[in-house]
């Protein structure tokens, strides 16, 4: 039966509340079916053992409506559920137009922010459809259903809001496109991992104080980051190049990485890397890790020496969006629905060209500029965004 054919229908909604336990679904329209009603619409929630069941079905004809209500009483009574029984007309109103998927992560989610973004989403024209929970753990992340309002609008309201309470939020159009980003590309350096890879070789060169400073000129704008990346190499000169295996043993994963990428490669999606570092370190974390794609400076190593110089194409700020849409001509992936995470004003580019750009636990400037930011130490939290839920990661890292 179409929307068109229950607008006018008489229709009751069966409401179910009580202790949850196996077999209440199946019981409720077991009742029901000795009525032959039709099923306009379900929704089910369980809570903390706590179940919520309401059934949209059809009219009975005649006196039979009397009789259904006194029968899907006495089952409720029979397992100690409560039950109530609503009549009306047809189904839910039409959902506005512009409708958009709204993530909130918080560490810990507090009911100040809940009310907050609420209160925003209805203040922009929007509706909430629909709230429901995609994790837990390491983070708290429940997703809204919003209508009403468009989502360039929507997603400018609350960053205004997220940045001012101190929760993330990531505002996707709803669709089918949402599922189909099928390629993420991110940031190395103090994104994938920990460290800075530049300061690792230095530490070995015994140069650190030097290259700190070039890093520090460039951060004031008295460089361009690839005057400031020949300066920071030259400083290596000289250094033996078995220092790469150490500096590889030495780099550390963010929390979350390895999760990350898993499950990201089970949903089949492609994953790639960008860096303003070096291939001899991204090379090895492709192999290790399964990326895809990994692109980066190379540093020149003759004589088993390195030269304090770097070989082939700069990855700089435009390179890193030149190489996602390589990466997603390369993967037959349509650029609005690639995802790219970064940290540093090196990657707005990147963030900027991709379908969704994450700035992930970056400087201000960044995450004022991307379309949404994490700010919680965990890499994985990114899954939720896409709207994959905790339940989906976890039986990724079981496959």
């Amino acid at each position: 039966m179409s929307a068109s054919q229950t607008s006018d229908v008489p229709t009751l909604l069966v409401k179910i509340f009580g202790k949850d336990r196996p077999g209440i679904t199946a019981g409720l329209f077991d009742t029901l079916a000795a009525y032959s009603v039709d099923v306009v619409d379900i929704e089910q929630v369980v809570t903390r053992g706590r179940i919520v069941l309401c059934a949209l079905v059809t009219q009975p004809a005649g006196a039979a409506e009397g009789e259904l209500r006194a029968t899907v009483h006495s089952w409720a009574e029979s397992l100690r559920l409560q039950a109530e029984i609503l009549s009306g007309t047809g189904d839910n109103r039409p959902r506005g137009s512009g409708r958009s998927h709204v993530t909130v992560l918080g560490h810990p989610l507090t009911a100040e922010s809940t009310a907050a973004i609420a209160a925003r989403i209805t203040s922009t024209g929007g509706n909430i459809d629909r709230i429901f929970r995609l994790a837990k753990y390491p983070v708290t992340a429940v997703e809204f259903a919003v209508s009403g309002v468009e989502t360039g609008p929507l997603r400018t309201a609350l960053a205004t809001e997220a940045a001012q309470i101190g929760v993330d939020v990531a505002v996707v159009s709803a669709g089918l496109h949402r599922r189909a980003q099928r390629l993420v590309v991110m940031d190395v350096d103090s994104t994938l991992i920990q460290d800075e890879v530049i300061e690792l070789f230095a530490a070995h060169a015994g140069c650190e104080a030097e290259v700190a400073e070039v890093t520090e000129r460039a951060m004031r704008g008295e460089l361009d980051f690839e005057q400031s990346l020949h300066a920071r190499v030259s400083l290596l000169a000289g250094l033996d190049a078995s220092v790469v295996a150490k500096v590889r043993a030495e780099v550390r994963l963010t929390p979350g990485a390895r999760t990350l990428i898993r499950t990201l490669k089970s949903l089949g999606y492609q994953v790639g890397v960008v860096s303003g570092g070096f291939t001899q370190v991204t090379d090895d974390l492709q192999e290790r890790l399964g990326l895809d794609f990994a692109s980066a400076n190379t540093l020149e190593i003759v004589d088993g020496k390195l030269t304090g110089r770097v070989t082939g194409e700069i990855v700089d700020r435009a390179g890193k969006a030149r190489l996602l849409r390589r990466f997603a001509a390369e993967a037959g992936v349509p650029l609005d629905q690639t995802v790219a995470i970064g940290d540093g004003a090196n990657d707005l580019d990147m963030l900027n060209a991709a379908g969704l750009g994450v700035a992930f636990n970056a400087k201000p400037v960044v995450r004022e500029a991307a379309h949404t930011a994490v700010n919680v130490p965990f890499l994985d939290a990114v899954l939720y965004l896409l709207g994959i839920t905790r339940e989906e990661v976890e039986a990724a890292g079981l496959s």
